[in-house]
Order: structure tokens, then sequence, then C-alpha cells
């Protein structure tokens, strides 16, 4: 069965952390390209981060608004990847969805599997 689990999100203060796991089944993870997408309340969803194949460079992507914060990560022989949120702010509050890109590249993405999600809130 072809998946995308996420996981490691919960709730802690302005200023900790949090690492989101986002575990592939049923294929290799590193034939694609990931994404990081997150969706707040009455928002759109948004781009936080992307990393590309470990052949094509793992080249990495962030949203002005994470950048130095968070740092997107492989680890290959596990088919999982990574997103390591610091300083965390209440802004950042939303539900995290990983995305596997076939297309590899930044101009067009083709996300063919999402991942159902998991919930980061930042609050006192």
């Amino acid at each position: 069965q072809v998946q995308l689990v996420e996981s490691g999100g919960g709730l802690v203060q302005p200023g900790g952390s949090l690492r989101l796991s986002c575990a592939a089944s049923g294929f290799t993870l590193d034939d694609y390209a990931i994404g990081w997408f997150r969706q707040a309340p009455g928002k759109e969803r948004e781009i936080v981060a992307r990393m590309r194949r470990t052949w094509s460079g793992a080249n990495t992507y962030y949203a002005d608004s994470v950048k130095g914060r968070f740092t997107i990560s492989r680890d290959n022989a596990k088919n999982t990847v990574y997103l390591q949120m610091n300083s965390l702010k209440p802004e950042d509050t939303a539900v995290y969805y990983c995305a596997a890109d076939e297309s590899d590249t930044w101009v067009r993405p083709v996300y063919k599997y999402w991942g159902q999600g998991t919930q980061v809130t930042v609050s006192s």
C-alpha cells in the first residue's frame, strides 16, 4: 500500500522545537522530491520547505517565514523525511503535510502522494 504518514506534531510553547517525520511505504521516497506544507485555519495551504532527490543534489528551499528556523532532511535508509522546527512561533500553528513530488523540479512540481497531516500548535 502506497502511503505517506506524518508524525511528531503536538503542542509546544513559543521558542520550543518539534521534529516532524514523514514515513513512506509502498514506494521509495528518494525517487521523489519532497515538500512540507502547512495550512492554518482560514488560510490557504502554503509551502514551508522542499528538498530534491538525493541524486539531483538534494537542494533545499525554505519559505522566508521559516528560513533559519526549519530544516528539512532525509534518511533514505528509513525511507523517511524530517522537518526540524526550532524557535517556534504562534504563527507556525497549522496542520503540516508532506507530499512526494514526482517532477523533482522547482518550477512545476507534481505532488503525487500526500500524507494525512499532523497538527502543530504553538501556544503558551
